[in-house]
């Protein structure tokens, strides 16, 4: 994505960033090409975080890769940032290194699958081995996931018997697929449809498959999170309980709205095209998660502990779940 569609996107934001007034503020960063832009455009465009007391100020940021971490981990870490969102593991791994994070509510199974030329002969975790396989990094949620299922079904590592090429971005990981320099990639969701509805690809392999079989539940677990440091939390704490009641509100209008979604396709997306927006429309209300409980929090654990007992430490990288990880009610 050049810089001139970033700055649409967030020019699209800016109209709805109106006076704060005497409003809390929260400051959230984030991908410009993650699909919690949409939520967040929601949130903004129908002043749901004025209804619930408080003001939100988004900015989008590179998902480009500094010192090892994404762009949105460092603007938190370093103070730039009291919102964002990241796969759980990330956020345990994080916090294990001492980070001064907290999950405190849930966003979605946000997984992505193995996309592959129509004419791939790869259609299972069975044909990975000897093949090129594009990923974001090797502690990407996607590959540590195929890892665990392959060693856990199939009995090999395809860290050790295929060959992974870390793309370091998203945007880079969709240039390798398209030019042939891998022959396939896990790319997140919310790019596939991009990918396979605007060129001859397909997702050979959704992952979303592997979490359910893994975790050994019909529970939709959350994959990703939304997290702040402990000390917004702890001054903050009506702010925070104020955006999980604002991104309700956006969950319920996303799931209904479909002129909403027409909208956010012309503005939010790379693609203005029916197709791509129908299929992250469907895709964006099937992986999203409302709300978490105990009962989730303990499914997350579950697939952590197996993750961990499957592809070991070294792969998640990290050994346990620290204290305090998760906030289930701010």
């Amino acid at each position: 994505m050049n810089r001139d569609q970033i700055d649409a996107q967030q020019a699209a934001l800016d109209e709805y960033h109106d006076d704060p007034g005497d409003l809390p503020e929260m400051r959230a960063r984030f991908e410009h090409n993650g699909s919690p832009r949409y939520l967040l455009y929601t949130i903004k465009r129908f002043g749901y975080d004025h209804d619930h007391g408080f003001h939100l100020d988004v900015q989008l940021v590179s998902d480009a890769l500094e010192d090892g971490i994404e762009t949105v981990e460092a603007q938190l870490q370093e103070g730039h940032a009291d919102l964002i969102d990241i796969d759980y593991i990330s956020i345990v791994r994080e916090r294990a290194g001492g980070a001064n994070i907290v999950a405190f509510h849930p966003y979605g199974r946000t997984v992505g699958g193995l996309v592959a030329p129509e004419d791939t002969d790869i259609s299972g975790l069975e044909d990975l081995s000897g093949k090129r396989i594009g990923v974001t990094r090797r502690l990407d949620k996607n590959w540590i996931l195929t890892r665990a299922a392959c060693r856990e079904y199939h009995g090999f590592d395809p860290d050790e018997t295929a060959t992974p090429v870390e793309a370091g971005s998203k945007v880079e990981l969709t240039r390798l697929i398209r030019d042939g320099e891998v022959d396939a990639g896990f790319q997140f969701w919310q790019i596939i449809p991009e990918i396979t509805e605007t060129g001859p690809y397909e997702n050979v392999l959704p992952v979303s498959e592997l979490v359910q079989r893994l975790s050994e539940t019909d529970n939709k677990l959350p994959i990703a999170a939304f997290l702040t440091s402990e000390s917004y939390l702890n001054e903050q704490r009506g702010t925070v309980r104020g955006f999980a009641d604002a991104y309700r509100d956006a969950v319920d209008r996303l799931a209904e709205d479909d002129d909403l979604w027409a909208e956010i396709s012309e503005r939010l997306m790379t693609y203005d095209d029916p197709d791509v927006m129908r299929a992250v429309r469907d895709g964006w209300r099937d992986m999203v998660v409302r709300d978490w409980d105990e009962e989730s929090v303990d499914g997350m654990y579950r697939l952590f502990d197996h993750l961990k007992s499957v592809a070991g430490a070294d792969a998640l990288g990290v050994e346990e779940i620290p204290d305090g990880t998760f906030e289930i009610d701010p």
